[in-house]
C-alpha cells in the first residue's frame, strides 16, 4: 500500500513539474523556401540597380564639369570660375540628396523593403507561433539572427507587469 501512495505521490510530482520547453528556428533556411520572398528580393535587386545607375550617372556627370572645369580653369575669370565651382558643389549636393533619397535609412529602397519583406516576415512569424502553441513549446529562437533572437514566447512567462507593480508603478500606465 505504502509503494502505491509514493509512487502516487511520485506521478503527481512529475506532473507538476512540468519543464519548460525550448525550440529554435532557422528564419533564413525557412525564407530561401518561400517563392515570395526569393520574388521580393529580386523586385529589391532589381530596384537596387536601377537607383544605383541614376546615382552613378550623377556623380559622372559631376566628374565631367569637374575635369571640363580644370581643362578650362586659367581661360576662365574669377568670377567664371566661382560660378562654374558652384555649380560642381550644387550639382554634388544633389547627387547626395539623390542618394540618400534612394539609399537612406528613410529612403525609397528601405520603404520598398520594409513594405515587400514585412508581410511575408509576418506569416512566417505567425506560423512560428501557431506551431509553436499546437506543439506546447514555450520558447522558440531564431538561430539565424546574428545575437539569439527570441520568435515566440508564451504570455505565461511574461512577467513585465510583475516588475512594473514591484517597482511601485501600476502596469498599463504609460508615462506621457
Amino acid at each position: 500500500m505504502k509503494k502505491y501512495i509514493l509512487a502516487s505521490f511520485l506521478l503527481l510530482i512529475g506532473l507538476g513539474a512540468s519543464a519548460q520547453k525550448f525550440a529554435y528556428v532557422d528564419t533564413e533556411y525557412i525564407l530561401k523556401h518561400l517563392p515570395e520572398y526569393k520574388s521580393a528580393l529580386n523586385q529589391l535587386d532589381g530596384l537596387s540597380q536601377q537607383y544605383q545607375k541614376q546615382v552613378d550617372d550623377s556623380f559622372g556627370e559631376i566628374d565631367k564639369m569637374y575635369k571640363a572645369y580644370q581643362a578650362d580653369q586659367v581661360l576662365l575669370t574669377d568670377d567664371m570660375r566661382k560660378r562654374r565651382e558652384n555649380d560642381i558643389i550644387e550639382k554634388e549636393k544633389k547627387a547626395k540628396e539623390l542618394q540618400r533619397q534612394k539609399f537612406g535609412p528613410e529612403g525609397e529602397l528601405f520603404q520598398t523593403r520594409t513594405k515587400l519583406l514585412k508581410p511575408i516576415q509576418d506569416k512566417v512569424s505567425t506560423v512560428i507561433g501557431e506551431t509553436a502553441k499546437n506543439k506546447f513549446i514555450d520558447f522558440v529562437f531564431d538561430k539565424s539572427s546574428e545575437s539569439t533572437m527570441m520568435i515566440y514566447a508564451s504570455s505565461n512567462y511574461d512577467i513585465s507587469n510583475d516588475v512594473i507593480t514591484r517597482l511601485g508603478y501600476k502596469p498599463g500606465t504609460l508615462v506621457k
